[in-house]
């Protein structure tokens, strides 16, 4: 991403903003001691935060959804309801409730109840199907599972794979209409009659307590199960919530992010719930229907990836671009040309761009509102020179790694400290993975974020690329490895090589793969293939691109070919004498890639 060269900070850009800070120094000052929780026994956490808004501001509004509309007091009690009826059902602190529910208030609620009783949620991704649902359900041994009305027929599938007892498989009904399934026990009618005030557990959970499993692409091509305690939840909603976004009671945070993802979960609805503030929510995001719905619901605020902006900017203006009352934004993924563009043409005052790893222990935050900025970041952290090919940290003939200079670009590590603990994953030979020692000196110990950042100054960063085996492509992770393995039980389909592309004007990277065929080109049905790719992979994982190759060059791993492989790209011009072939949104095939159809696919003719 050569275009983000420039955007260095300069003192009279810091100068410029000396004004704010002022203004914002005790809020910044108490936001960061409700933040930083050490004491153990100090409660903490999603439901003790909801029960201090609810008494702050009982008859706001906490929930939008639709055309219905839940307080802060209703919304905790009707938690209350499903927490008291799961606690009689023997659900306790450290006990795993899988949670297979689309964005809908159903969701949220039954999160708050099982957060009550200190009970994890393991939040699985609503596009798994088939052995990745499967494995994920595995990986975290759920005591019990809530399901909704529309994703039962997905659970059928793999229920009998996974050993969770009928009388603890919750169904949640959509819109009142669709009957309880066999097997299934209906969670709102069973806990209708509950009392409906705060269970005693949830004033006993503190900041080491877990409170999700959030799932990130493995390198293995299987998810894994990051753990979100509710210490790191209350730094992250608080420093939102109170300093970033300075949330109250008057703001609406409207959020179309799905919520088995932090960003939705963790960022936006903690900040809202750390404000007293509405959250709107909306099952699927629509690029047509989003801003009749922020003047609906009257949101202050956005939740946002950059793939959801650059929807929104490809609509046909209209003169009610401006007609809202939204001042700030909260998100990831914001690229730079189409940062100015989105605040000019919404009249948005503060993109509060993030980056975070919810597997790891850092984050940033634009919380002075630099343009191009992912912000700054109060923790140690350290950008260091990489093996361009392996993506590997390298070490000197000291064996410490070296920094990179200011205005450089580097692999970001973390360092982990008391200050910032790393939670990690369920299966602990993926922590000793991306746990670095001896960095700088003797007995350090940092987290290797896999990404690629540029330092601009001031403690601030951009986010450039991301490393190793996964890309971002429409706000999810692609594991390249997953790909791989997939596309490898096609029986014609000998090698596989998956890495991700750049589109022009798209965000993160669209997904390609190299494969050589087992017998010919010509025995490849590239109709069949695609329909493969489709029943076996989510859809954000089905390769745009493909390329034949007779034979995979190998210098002793396929790593090493990944970066050539990139830097060509779908280019047929670069690509020699192999084919390469492209699936055109829409189509139900993949077809050769021609100089006109490249130029017409990098000049934006087909919307991905």
């Amino acid at each position: 991403m050569s275009h983000q060269q420039s955007g260095m900070i300069t003192w009279s850009m810091m100068l410029r903003k000396v004004p704010a800070i002022v203004r914002a120094l005790p809020r910044v000052v108490r936001g960061m001691r409700a933040a930083n929780v050490t004491d153990p026994k100090q409660s903490c956490g999603l439901g003790w935060h909801f029960e201090q808004a609810t008494l702050r501001n009982p008859n706001g509004i906490a929930l939008l959804y639709g055309d219905g509309v839940i307080s802060y007091s209703d919304a905790n009690q009707r938690a209350n309801r499903i927490a008291h009826y799961l606690q009689a059902q023997g659900i306790r602190k450290g006990d795993v409730v899988g949670l297979f529910v689309e964005n809908r208030p159903e969701l949220l609620l039954s999160v708050l109840a099982i957060a009550k009783l200190g009970g994890i949620c393991a939040m699985l991704n609503t596009s798994q199907t088939q052995a990745t649902l499967v494995h994920s359900l595995k990986l975290v041994n759920p005591v019990g599972i809530i399901v909704g009305a529309e994703l039962v027929a997905a659970y059928a599938a793999v229920r009998e794979h996974v050993e969770i007892r009928a009388d603890r498989t919750w169904f949640v009904a959509d819109q009142q209409v669709s009957g309880v399934p066999d097997g299934y026990i209906d969670l709102m009618t069973a806990s209708a009659e509950r009392p409906v005030d705060n269970p005693a557990s949830s004033a006993q959970i503190f900041f080491n307590d877990p409170c999700f499993y959030i799932y990130t692409s493995g390198t293995t091509g299987l998810p894994k199960a990051g753990i979100m305690k509710h210490g790191r939840w209350t730094k992250t909603a608080v420093s939102f919530g109170s300093i970033a976004l300075d949330m109250g009671p008057q703001d609406v945070l409207y959020c179309t992010l799905p919520l088995y993802h932090a960003t939705g979960l963790c960022v936006c609805w903690g900040a809202a719930i750390v404000g007293a503030s509405g959250f709107a929510i909306r099952r699927k995001f629509s690029a047509s229907q989003f801003w009749d719905d922020v003047r609906k619901f009257k949101a202050t605020t956005l939740g946002y990836v950059g793939e959801l902006c650059r929807y929104l900017l490809d609509q046909p203006p209209s003169a009610q671009d401006r007609d809202n009352r939204v001042t700030k934004m909260v998100g990831n993924g914001l690229r730079p040309g189409v940062w100015a563009q989105f605040k000019q043409r919404y009249g948005v005052g503060h993109v509060c761009e993030l980056y975070a790893a919810s597997d790891g222990n850092i984050g940033f935050t634009n919380v002075l509102n630099f343009d191009n900025t992912i912000g700054f970041c109060l923790q140690h952290w350290a950008l260091v020179d990489y093996d361009h090919d392996s993506g590997e940290p390298l070490r000197g003939s000291d064996g410490f790694m070296r920094k990179v200079q200011t205005g450089g670009q580097g692999l970001l590590l973390a360092r982990i400290d008391e200050k910032s603990p790393f939670d990690g994953y369920t299966d602990p030979q993926k922590n000793r993975k991306v746990v670095l020692t001896d960095v700088f000196e003797k007995g350090d110990r940092y987290f290797n974020t896999g990404d690629l950042v540029r330092s601009i100054g001031f403690g601030h960063a951009q986010f450039v690329d991301r490393l190793g085996d996964t890309f971002r492509w429409k706000g999810e992770n692609v594991s390249t490895t997953e790909v791989e393995n997939v596309l490898l039980q096609h029986p014609q389909i000998a090698e596989v090589v998956a890495y991700g592309v750049e589109i022009e004007n798209t965000n993160g990277r669209a997904g390609m793969v190299a494969i050589t065929p087992s017998e010919s080109l010509a025995a490849l049905d590239m109709r069949e293939l695609l329909q493969f790719a489709h029943g076996q992979l989510p859809h954000y994982a089905v390769p745009l691109f493909l390329r034949i190759k007779v034979k995979m060059e190998t210098t002793g791993t396929f790593k090493y070919q990944k970066v050539k492989l990139k830097e060509e790209a779908f280019d047929p011009d670069k690509a020699g004498t192999d084919p390469v072939y492209a699936w055109l949104p829409g189509s139900d095939s993949y077809v050769p890639v021609t100089g006109q159809l490249l130029a017409q696919i990098q000049g934006g003719q087909f919307r991905y």
